[in-house]
């Protein structure tokens, strides 16, 4: 694998908060935000992904096609060298785990073309937020069996190149044994057909850390994840992807510390690339939800929800430059 991580964005104006529902604001401007990729990708051509979400349900009617709800059209955004970054939910109520296996078989088939990674589940270790994955039943079979589904629909068309993987939040303490019980529950198929592991991390967010120490806090839970996470559970040898990342702006939240906080976390990831096996860093997101608003779910974005740039923009711009 190349020692350079591949960059990448979510660009849609839709977030989950940590009550269950969705933050957002005004619509996306597709225009805007196609400047915007280009700007940060800095030469067509430059690999550079675009993330974003779908999901299934027990509603989801097979067959499809099956739209990516944030952002909407996300193929749209996959040219000129950038390709799809994407994750297919599971929030089966029912615990419909051959349903869906199906439909991830279906997205292959209708994005595989356009995607470098497909992400099977969304934070499948988190059983609170109904946003996410691990609230609903029988998540964790649904990664051991759909990753294999994904790779052999990708085998069957071709799409040699599409990556399949599943991604965590931070594992410590009791947590930390999830993903070798994936490994037992799965067997030696299951880690023979995974090409990555990802991980949504968002340092100085959820549990401050003072700007001193951000550095090495990257650098101290990076080296977790491969020491005491992956390689127990059989999984050294695959790359470690950043999956999401990123610090929202607000009320005692400047943008020219968020600014800080991305190059700190980003220069980490780069000069820990060859060493840990990182093989890519997508920042979430491009634009704020909704700048109007006070939450913390409300402003994560690079740019406001009118895309204009906060000091962060041009600080991952110029990372992208140097590290990509």
């Amino acid at each position: 694998m190349s020692h350079r991580p591949v960059f990448g964005v979510y660009p849609g104006g839709v977030t989950g908060d940590d009550s269950g529902g969705l933050a957002s604001g005004p619509p996306d401007d597709p225009d805007r935000v196609t400047e915007a990729l280009d700007i940060l990708q800095g030469r067509p051509g430059r690999p550079f992904l675009v993330r974003a979400y779908t999901g299934f349900d027990d509603g989801t009617r097979l067959g499809g096609p099956h739209p990516t709800a944030a952002p909407e059209d996300a193929t749209r955004y996959a040219v000129r060298g950038r390709r799809l970054d994407l994750v297919a939910q599971y929030r089966s109520a029912a615990g419909d785990v051959d349903g869906y296996c199906r439909f991830l078989r279906e997205l292959v088939e209708q994005y595989g073309a356009v995607t470098s990674t497909l992400q099977v589940t969304e934070e499948p270790k988190d059983t609170v937020n109904p946003v996410l994955d691990g609230c609903y039943p029988s998540v964790r079979e649904a990664i051991v069996l759909g990753v294999p589904a994904v790779r052999e629909r990708a085998r069957e068309l071709g799409h040699d190149e599409l990556r399949v993987g599943f991604n965590t939040t931070p594992l410590f303490g009791p947590s930390a044994s999830f993903i070798s019980e994936l490994t037992e529950l799965g067997g030696p198929s299951f880690v023979e057909e995974l090409d990555y592991v990802g991980l949504d991390f968002f340092p100085d967010v959820f549990r401050p850390v003072a700007a001193a120490d951000l550095a090495s806090a990257v650098e101290g839970l990076l080296r977790h994840h491969r020491d005491a996470v992956l390689t127990p559970a059989g999984l050294g040898h695959l790359p470690l992807h950043i999956t999401e990342h990123g610090w929202p702006t607000g009320e005692e939240r400047p943008p020219h510390r968020q600014a800080e906080v991305v190059d700190t976390v980003v220069r980490a990831v780069a000069g820990l690339a060859e060493e840990l096996r990182l093989s890519g860093c997508t920042h979430f997101a491009l634009r704020d939800a909704d700048s109007s608003q006070p939450g913390l779910f409300h402003r994560f974005g690079l740019t406001t929800d009118d895309y204009t740039p906060k000091p962060a923009f041009d600080t991952y711009r110029a990372l992208i430059d140097r590290h990509g």
